[in-house]
């Protein structure tokens, strides 16, 4: 009990003497501290202020929570269902396009996309503020508290803003109220075309914007002076040269009253390196290659008619590949007239070689023998009758038969009633047993023969009697034909180079002319062509 007592009165004693010393000693130790850490670390007493670099420059930022009070004043009681200055005059909406690159023209949908920053300025008096001298950006979420335009493109398919990784959206608001909303847009629009002069048309693919629901009492457009619609300098297409982009403004007028709109127009050039190496080159060279018939010798009819068939085939797959890629319009392009030209060109070769085959052909074969050589034969052998057309005969001799003759049997090129081959055999009889065979080869002629020929051949040939005296007569015949091509061999060496025979198998007059009319011909179709469609353009600098 004693202990107990003496312990309580000890803590007491404790107690106290912590309640009146340590409020006096604790000071102490602090300021000894204080001084201490001023004198290690005097850069951490300092106040200092807070910076940022922009453009090059340091400015003092505007503190976060002056901004954030700022915002909350100017949205308080602010009513973004209602357009700035309702009831007064209208709200100028003030817009500026930069392209940064434009794809997918196509001629089958006749649509093209581009790629661009949007960008739309208006004054709003209700949030004009001067607490601060600079403007400054706010979050996307603010849109949806702020009044905005309703602004659409009359002529879009598809458009659409980016959304990756965030909506590529951002708004700035200025003291004096002004708002500048700016978004990334992916624009799909229609783009009318005149594919007359294609490929060396110029197109303008036109863009028009305006309000959905504000006629002209609520809301304008006005494009910005300082910049309208802007080209990125970089800008590059695989088949057109963007050339102009002129602009403009108008109203339209629709069921609901007048609306404010804005145009601009895309002026493109297309680039014809690809289809001058792939439809009018191959053209120009087919054309060409057809020509070489008017070279080839007349009696080579397969080899003239196999070459105007194949250019026309080949014309034709080359005229429906070029239309492939377009739509099926119905007027004539600058491409399908020069595809018909060169097609009509080969075609005429093929109707030229006609008119040779019937009006100039005359003989054919390999020897070549002038009217007058035929006359001076006729003169010199008047008792020789000469056979235009020389035969090649095989005459045999056969063992005797019953009737102890002999039969001759003659193989002998026949006329047009003969077989397949142009052959025909017959017989005769010979007084020996003997076969005794004898080819006789000369070149033939279609020339027409005299009723004498025709008659002494059938007889010869088909009535021939045999023996010896058939196979004398047939030698004899032989050996007059070789020398009367030996005679008129000896003739065509001796005459002048330099005169001129009329033979039978001469080259053309009509082919000769045709060598120099069709390649004239082509030529002036064709500067006529090219001055035509490259002088003519559909653009002008004077005109939107």
């Amino acid at each position: 009990m004693a202990s107990s007592q003496l312990w309580g009165i000890l803590a007491l004693l404790h107690c106290i003497t912590v309640a009146i010393f340590v409020p006096v000693l604790v000071p102490r130790v602090s300021g000894e501290r204080s001084r201490t850490s001023t004198r290690a670390y005097p850069h951490n007493s300092r106040q200092l202020p807070t910076f940022i670099f922009r453009s090059g420059g340091v400015k003092q930022l505007t503190p976060t929570k002056n901004i954030s009070s700022l915002l909350d004043n100017l949205l308080k009681g602010y009513d973004h269902k209602l357009r700035p200055s309702f009831g007064g005059e209208p709200t100028t909406v003030e817009i500026d396009i930069e392209v940064r690159s434009m794809s997918r023209i196509s001629e089958m949908d006749m649509t093209y996309s581009m790629d661009c920053y949007f960008r739309q300025s208006w004054v709003d008096e209700r949030l004009a503020f001067s607490d601060l001298e600079e403007a400054f950006t706010l979050s996307v979420s603010v849109l949806e508290k702020l009044w905005k335009p309703d602004t659409f493109i009359y002529n879009g398919k598809q458009s659409y803003v980016h959304l990756i990784t965030t909506p590529n959206k951002f708004i700035r608001l200025y003291q004096n109220g002004r708002i500048l909303y700016s978004s990334r847009l992916t624009i799909n629009a229609n783009c009318p075309m005149n594919l007359r002069d294609f490929p060396m048309d110029t197109q303008h693919c036109p863009l028009k914007l305006g309000s959905f629901s504000y006629t002209t009492r609520d809301v304008v457009y006005r494009w910005n002076k300082d910049r309208q619609v802007v080209i990125a300098p970089d800008l590059m297409l695989s088949q057109f040269d963007l050339i102009a982009a002129p602009s403009g403004d108008e109203n339209t007028t629709r069921r609901a009253g007048e609306f404010s709109t804005l145009l601009a127009s895309f002026y493109l050039q297309r680039h014809m390196g690809n289809f001058l190496i792939q439809v009018y080159g191959p053209c120009m060279l087919l054309v060409v290659l057809s020509w070489v018939s008017f070279w080839l010798n007349r009696e080579a009819t397969s080899d003239r008619i196999s070459l105007g068939i194949t250019t026309v085939l080949t014309m034709t797959f080359l005229g429906l590949e070029a239309r492939t890629d377009l739509p099926k319009v119905s007027y004539i392009t600058a491409l399908d007239l020069f595809v018909w030209i060169s097609y009509g060109f080969i075609f005429a070769t093929i109707i030229e070689f006609a008119f040779v085959h019937v009006f100039t052909k005359v003989g054919s074969g390999e020897v070549y023998l002038s009217h007058s050589s035929s006359e001076a034969d006729s003169e010199e052998d008047p008792d020789e009758e000469f056979d235009p057309e020389p035969i090649a005969c095989t005459v045999m001799a056969i063992g005797p038969q019953e009737d102890g003759e002999g039969h001759a049997s003659s193989v002998c090129p026949a006329h047009p009633s003969a077989g397949p081959n142009g052959v025909r055999k017959v017989s005769s009889r010979s007084s020996e047993g003997q076969v005794s065979p004898m080819h006789i080869w000369a070149p033939a002629s279609p020339a027409p023969l005299s009723l004498s020929l025709r008659l002494r051949r059938l007889c010869g040939c088909v009535c021939g009697r045999g023996s010896k005296g058939s196979l004398a007569s047939a030698k004899s015949q032989h050996h007059s034909r070789q020398r009367h091509l030996r005679r008129a061999e000896e003739r065509a060496a001796r005459r002048p180079a330099s005169s001129k025979l009329d033979q039978i198998n001469s080259v053309s007059n009509i082919d000769e002319i045709s060598r120099v009319l069709f390649p004239f011909a082509f030529v002036c179709i064709n500067l006529l062509y090219w001055y035509t469609f490259l002088s003519h353009t559909e653009w002008s600098q004077d005109g939107f």
